[in-house]
């Protein structure tokens, strides 16, 4: 009984799936094997795995001493040096470029020159303020017949317009220029040292003419009338367009008269 009892406990699952079945070769002959098989390949892996890791630490050691570089001082000697004294100066900065010259008139004379200092802008209320002289009233108003005359409606005056006026296909700067260019410097009031600035409005019609020329705010008559004078002599504009059509546009000038 005991001897069947061992018996069955040697037989494997390679015999139980083998029995009745031909066992010299192919699968049964493989599963016998499998363990031995498997111990090789572990034992083949560990060693290659080894190997590989130490083949660095082999090379290294073979190869100590060979890369070593030995680095030779080089002395350097500080004798028979001479000072170099004898090297120039560097050459000192060019000097400045000359300002642009500024658009003036010069005025000749014996001891005084002079030059004209011409701004352009818009009129804006806030910038022109008008002294108002308020004059009695009559007590008796005298009545005068007057004839009927053709009523002629006066041109609307615009400051602002979408198609501004134009000075010889220009714009007021153009027109700076051209005042400065032709206004002259009195005289009398270079020879007193009269100078400062002088607001004059004037307007360009719709027929590009310079009309309604006025002093708003004067310094002295000489340079008030000559700043009238060059404003009036002023060639005709492209008149500034409103909607389209050209309308009437008023500017002021200020001219500033300086003694240089």
């Amino acid at each position: 009984m005991d001897n069947e009892l061992l018996k069955n406990e040697a037989i494997t699952l390679e015999e139980i799936v083998f029995e009745k079945r031909n066992k010299e070769y192919g699968a049964y002959v493989l599963r016998k094997k499998f363990r031995k098989f498997l111990l090789i390949a572990f034992l083949i892996s560990i060693f290659s795995l080894g190997g590989a890791v130490m083949v660095p630490f082999i090379q290294a050691y073979n190869n100590r001493g060979k890369n070593i570089t030995l680095v030779k001082n080089t002395v350097v000697s500080m004798e028979n040096i001479k000072a170099e004294d004898d090297i120039p100066p560097p050459p000192p900065p060019p000097p400045p470029p000359p300002p642009a010259a500024e658009a003036q008139v010069k005025y000749v004379a014996p001891v005084v020159v002079d030059s004209v200092t011409v701004e352009v802008e818009f009129a804006t209320v806030s910038e022109v303020t008008e002294t108002v002289t308020n004059e009695p009233v009559p007590d008796k108003i005298e009545v005068v017949n007057v004839e009927e005359t053709a009523i002629v409606e006066e041109e609307k005056v615009f400051i602002i317009v979408e198609e501004q006026a134009s000075f010889l296909g220009g714009d007021v700067n153009t027109f700076r220029d051209w005042v400065t260019e032709n206004i002259k410097y009195p005289v009398l009031a270079a020879e007193n040292g009269i100078t400062g600035k002088v607001y004059v409005q004037y307007a360009v019609n719709s027929k590009g003419e310079v009309v309604d020329v006025k002093v708003v705010r004067g310094v002295d008559p000489s340079l008030d009338k000559e700043a009238v004078r060059v404003i009036q002599s002023s060639p005709k504009w492209e008149p500034g367009k409103q909607g389209g059509m050209k309308v009437k546009q008023q500017f002021t000038i200020p001219i500033s008269f300086v003694l240089q």
